[in-house]
Parts: C-alpha cells; sequence; structure tokens
C-alpha cells in the first residue's frame, strides 16, 4: 500500500483530504464539469504539496472517477486528461497549469477595459461569492455595515497608501460613479473662477467639458490636430487658475505621460489607466482619481486621493453626494460602496505587495511595452501610432502599414484563433491596441509577438 511509510498521523490528514474530493464527486450532479475538474485538481495540489508523491490509493480512485465527468470540456482538456492524468509527474504539472490557467480554455485578455486582472484576484473574489472569509455569506449579500466588511475597506485603504507611499494630509476614497463621475466632482470642490487643462484625448475632452459647466476653462495645450500621438511639452500654466488637470495615459491613442510633473498650481491627474504602474511622487498632486477597470478591479469603483486641505475653498454649495469632504468623513460609507470590486481590488493590492509593489510592476510593465515595440518596430506589416517619445507601456497601438491595410481583420481572425481576443483597435484610430496592464504575463505578450511574426511569413 502506498500508506505503508505514512504516519498515522499523516494517514488522518489524508483521509480528511480524501473527504474533500469525495464531496467535490457528490457535486457532480449539478455541476459543470469544468467546474469541478478546476476546484477538485486545486485541492490536488494542495494534497501533492503536502505529500510529494505519496499520492493514496483512495485519491487516486476518485481521481479516475473525474475522468468520466468532463466529456464536455474543451476537446484539448480531454485528450489531456484522458491520455495523460494517470502520469503522476505530469499530473502534477497539469495541477498546476489548470490552478494558473495556462490553458487553452483561457483567453488571452487584451481588452482595454474591464481588462485581465490577475487569477489571484478573480479566484480570490470568486471564493468570496461563494463564501466571504468563512462567514457563511456571499461577498454579494454581506452587509457593508459589517465588521467583515470594515475590516476589507480599511485594509484597501491601508495597502493603497502603503503601495503609493502617501503621505499624511491625504485621504483615499474608494466611490461609485467612473473616472466619468469625477469629471464633475473635481470642478465641484475645486474650481471657483477658471481651471487649466491640457487636452491629450477622448477623456481629457469629457473632463475639459463638464468644467465648462462650472467656471471657465482654459485649454493651454492639445495634441488634437494630430489624432492625439502626442503629449503636449510647450505649454504655459496660469497662475491665477484654480489647478491644472492632466490625464497621464491615454487608452484609445496609446499615448503615455509617465513622469510627474512640476505644477505651480494645484494639480489634478485622471490616472485611470496607469496607476500602479510607476511610482508617483504623491505630494505633487492635490486630487489623483482612477477607474478601477484597467489595474485594480472590476468595473464599479474609483479610487480617489485626496489632499486634505485642497478642499473648503469653493463658493458654490456642493450637493451633499458629490463633496469629497463627506466621503471623508464617512470613511467611503456615506452611501452602501460597491462592495465586490472593493473586495476584487483588496485582492490585487495583496497580490501587488505580493509581487514586490508598484516597482516591480513597472520593471515588468517595461519589459512587455518593448518587446512588443520591438516587435512592431521591425515588422514589414505593422507600425505603431504614437509617437515614439510618447508611447504608454500600458497601451500598445498599432496598424497595419498602408500597404497591407486590407489585411486588418484577416489578422484579426488570426490572432482570434490563437486565443487572442481584445486587440481590436478604437475607431477613432483604427488597426490594433494590445492593452499590457499590470496583470498581462510577459507570456501573452510573447504568444502575441509571435503570433504576429506567424501572421507576417503568412504573407
Amino acid at each position: 500500500s502506498s500508506m505503508m511509510h505514512i504516519s498515522e498521523e499523516a494517514i488522518e490528514t489524508q483521509r480528511v483530504d480524501n473527504d474533500r474530493i469525495e464531496k467535490m464527486l457528490k457535486m457532480t450532479e449539478t455541476s459543470s464539469p469544468s467546474y469541478i475538474l478546476m476546484q477538485s485538481l486545486e485541492i490536488a495540489v494542495d494534497i501533492y504539496e503536502k505529500y510529494g508523491k505519496e499520492l493514496i490509493e483512495e485519491l487516486i480512485d476518485n481521481i479516475n472517477k473525474f475522468k468520466l465527468r468532463i466529456e464536455k470540456i474543451s476537446e484539448d482538456i480531454h485528450r489531456e486528461c484522458t491520455n495523460k492524468l494517470g502520469n503522476k509527474e505530469y499530473f502534477l504539472y497539469f495541477c498546476q497549469r489548470l490552478q494558473t490557467k495556462q490553458i487553452a480554455m483561457k483567453k488571452l485578455n487584451f481588452y482595454a477595459g474591464p481588462s485581465i486582472l490577475s487569477e489571484f484576484t478573480i479566484k480570490n473574489t470568486a471564493n468570496a461569492v461563494l463564501d466571504f472569509n468563512g462567514s457563511g455569506l456571499s461577498i454579494l449579500e454581506i452587509s457593508h455595515r459589517s465588521k467583515e466588511f470594515q475590516a476589507v475597506i480599511d485594509e484597501a485603504n491601508a495597502l493603497t497608501k502603503e503601495l503609493l507611499d502617501i503621505p499624511s494630509g491625504y485621504e483615499v476614497l474608494f466611490l461609485g460613479g467612473g473616472a466619468s463621475m469625477q469629471f464633475c466632482m473635481v470642478p465641484f470642490n475645486l474650481l471657483n473662477k477658471k481651471a487649466a487643462y491640457i487636452d491629450t484625448g477622448v477623456w481629457a475632452a469629457k473632463a475639459i467639458k463638464e468644467a465648462k459647466l462650472f467656471g471657465e476653462v482654459d485649454v493651454i495645450a492639445s495634441s488634437k490636430d494630430a489624432n492625439y500621438t502626442f503629449i503636449p511639452k510647450e505649454y504655459n500654466i496660469p497662475a491665477d487658475a484654480d489647478y491644472l488637470h492632466i490625464t497621464t495615459n491615454n487608452t484609445i491613442y496609446g499615448t503615455e505621460l509617465r513622469k510627474d510633473i512640476d505644477s505651480p498650481i494645484p494639480l489634478v491627474a485622471d490616472m485611470s489607466s496607469d496607476i500602479f504602474s510607476r511610482k508617483i511622487d504623491i505630494s505633487k498632486y492635490n486630487v489623483i482619481y482612477a477607474g478601477a477597470q484597467k489595474n485594480l478591479a472590476p468595473s464599479g469603483v474609483t479610487i480617489v486621493i485626496v489632499k486634505e486641505d485642497s478642499l473648503g475653498k469653493v463658493e458654490r454649495v456642493i450637493p451633499t453626494m458629490l463633496d469629497y469632504k463627506t466621503h471623508i468623513s464617512k470613511v467611503s460609507m456615506f452611501n452602501t460602496p460597491p462592495c465586490l470590486p472593493i473586495y476584487s481590488a483588496l485582492q490585487t493590492l495583496k497580490w501587488y505587495k505580493e509581487q514586490g509593489g508598484v516597482e516591480a510592476m513597472e520593471k515588468i510593465d517595461k519589459i512587455k511595452a518593448a518587446k512588443l515595440y520591438d516587435a512592431i518596430d521591425s515588422s514589414k506589416l505593422f507600425v505603431g501610432t504614437a509617437n515614439a517619445e510618447d508611447r504608454s507601456i500600458m497601451n500598445v497601438c498599432f496598424v497595419m502599414k498602408p500597404e497591407y491595410a486590407d489585411l486588418e481583420k484577416a489578422f484579426i481572425d488570426f490572432a482570434s484563433e490563437k486565443g487572442i481576443v481584445g486587440i481590436k483597435g478604437h475607431r477613432s484610430v483604427g488597426g490594433f491596441r494590445a492593452s499590457i496592464y499590470n496583470a498581462m504575463p510577459l507570456e501573452s505578450v510573447e504568444t502575441l509577438i509571435s503570433t504576429m511574426k506567424e501572421f507576417e511569413n503568412k504573407i
């Protein structure tokens, strides 16, 4: 027996683990085969970590039973399971592949937003939907006033401050409404008479439109005439403006401002698509806001970092719900917050810390972007759309060279066959856009590059 050299204590532990597998077997009548396989193999990986190759016979028997329940899973997984699952060495490897979802059923997600999230975030959020921290309740139904959820928002607040090195005098808020709500909340709270804006894309233009409802807006620079292919460098910041607003990354056009500017007046930044991708000197800003659905969480929550002494200076009456001071005083709990996205955001923040923080994210982000831009620049088919000095490391925009423009759809279809989704460019630019946010694995970028080269070789 495989138990011969295992202590009685280990045997009892194995028996408990086997019970876990048997419980999964009981779910086979009501759950999908793919869900059963994923869940059971995660348990099996845990057991392997405990016992190495000493996989007990009962467990092997139960694993064999799972083979009978996977007929509806994709053909590739079915083939791998039925052909190789009996090999213990391969079984461990296959379990690990499933656990990280590096398998055919997982698409390579290059969408601009909502976008890719880490597997850590997805798995933990999925678990919390079933049972939130062992409470016996789903995160979907937990009271935001409960001590359990209060702990979530407190930890998310603390981790944000830690990861971004936020100094004292600033508060972190988790609000609804998206970054688009901030287009009006910023001027509501800060614009007394005049504000300065730099126009670098569609989202900056939308922010400008809203600000004009509250006072004079001076657009001190714009790259609109060049279809936003660069970040303006030459401009004068008016000393009499209440604040300067910038958009640090432009998802549609693939341009990015990757350094903090020096402003003689209060600085406000929309960092929706590049927050947590570089070290920021928070002290240079009065307000930073970011929709979560790029580098943090599912859509539904917006993170806002506010310098407290910036507030209370406008002459107008601010509606309670739109007043930053309301949400600061209630610690983002003035009304029911978006609980699920905040919980997911916490998981991403934990993942960032595990990876080594913002500096580690920036390092790998630069590597991913450099590899992809090198592939574009050396291609006979593809060409980048943004000025080289202003290229985003979050959103890589490129098109077919004019003589190959009729091949755009063919390439998208070819990439789709390789499991690559979300690379179609925005209608304002056309072509392609690969959004390679923090959670995007380097291996996925390399797969895109190899796909581009393979397609090119066919031409």
